[in-house]
C-alpha cells in the first residue's frame, strides 16, 4: 500500500511551494492537481472554449494529455507533449481555472487520473479537493491556510518575480473570486476535511510551515 499526503487549501496559501519542499526532503512523490486544472483551462484559452460550453469542453477533454516530469531537480508539466510549465501561471489562466474546475466533465477526466498516480508510489498531493474527494481515506491530511491579504501579497509578488504586469489590486480581486467559486460550487468544493489539521501561515515563514507538516507526517509514520 502507498502512503499518502493530502494538502487542501486556497489560492495563495502556500501549497505548492510547502509541498514541493515536503516532498524532497521525506523522498514522497509530488503531485501538483492544479497544474491539472491548469491544463484544462489553457487548453480551452487555446481553442477559445468557453467553460458554458460543456459539449465542446467534453470533446477537448477526450484528446488531452497531461505528464509531469522531473527534469534537473524541477518539475516540468506538459500538455499534449508540450512544456506549458510557465505558460499555466499566467493571470489568464488565473481568471478561469476555477470556473472549468467546477466542470462535472473536467472532474470526471482527473480525479480518476490522480487516483491512478496515488497507486503507484508513496505521494503529497495538493489540491482543494484531495482530502475530502479524490484521497478521503489518506494517511494525513492538512489543510493549508492564511489570510486573504497574506494570499494576495503572496500571488502578487511571484507574478512580479516572473515579470507579469499587474497590480495588488487585481491579484487581491482575483483571489477573492476565485475563493467564491471554489467553496460555492457543486462539485468537490473546497473545504477542510472533517479529520484534517489546520495549519495557518500567514504569519508563519515557509520554512516553518515546512517543519510542521513534515512533523505531522512523521507522528504518523512512525
Amino acid at each position: 500500500m502507498s502512503f499518502v499526503v493530502a494538502i487542501d487549501g486556497p489560492a495563495g496559501s502556500g501549497k505548492g511551494t510547502v509541498t514541493k519542499l515536503v516532498a524532497k526532503k521525506l523522498d514522497l512523490v509530488n503531485i501538483d492537481t492544479g497544474a491539472m486544472y491548469r491544463c484544462v483551462a489553457l487548453e480551452a484559452l487555446r481553442k477559445n472554449i468557453n467553460s458554458t460550453q460543456i459539449e465542446k469542453v467534453e470533446k477537448m477533454l477526450e484528446n488531452i494529455e497531461i505528464e509531469m516530469k522531473k527534469q534537473d531537480e524541477k518539475e516540468i508539466i506538459f500538455l499534449n507533449g508540450r512544456d506549458v510549465t510557465s505558460e499555466i501561471r499566467t493571470p489568464e489562466v488565473d481568471g478561469c481555472v476555477a470556473k472549468f474546475a467546477a466542470l462535472k466533465c473536467v472532474r470526471d477526466k482527473m480525479t480518476p487520473l490522480q487516483r491512478k498516480m496515488g497507486k503507484k508510489a508513496n505521494i503529497i498531493m495538493e489540491g482543494r479537493d484531495i482530502g475530502t474527494t479524490v484521497f478521503p481515506d489518506a494517511d494525513v491530511k492538512i489543510y493549508l491556510d492564511a489570510s486573504v491579504e497574506e494570499r494576495a501579497n503572496r500571488r502578487y509578488k511571484q507574478d512580479k518575480e516572473k515579470g507579469i504586469d499587474i497590480t495588488y489590486e487585481e491579484v487581491l480581486e482575483s483571489i477573492k473570486q476565485r475563493h467564491k467559486l471554489e467553496t460555492e460550487r457543486e462539485i468537490a468544493p473546497l473545504r477542510q476535511a472533517e479529520d484534517a489539521i489546520y495549519i495557518d501561515s500567514s504569519n508563519m515563514t515557509i520554512d516553518e510551515v515546512v517543519e510542521k507538516v513534515i512533523k505531522i507526517i512523521e507522528k504518523t509514520r512512525n
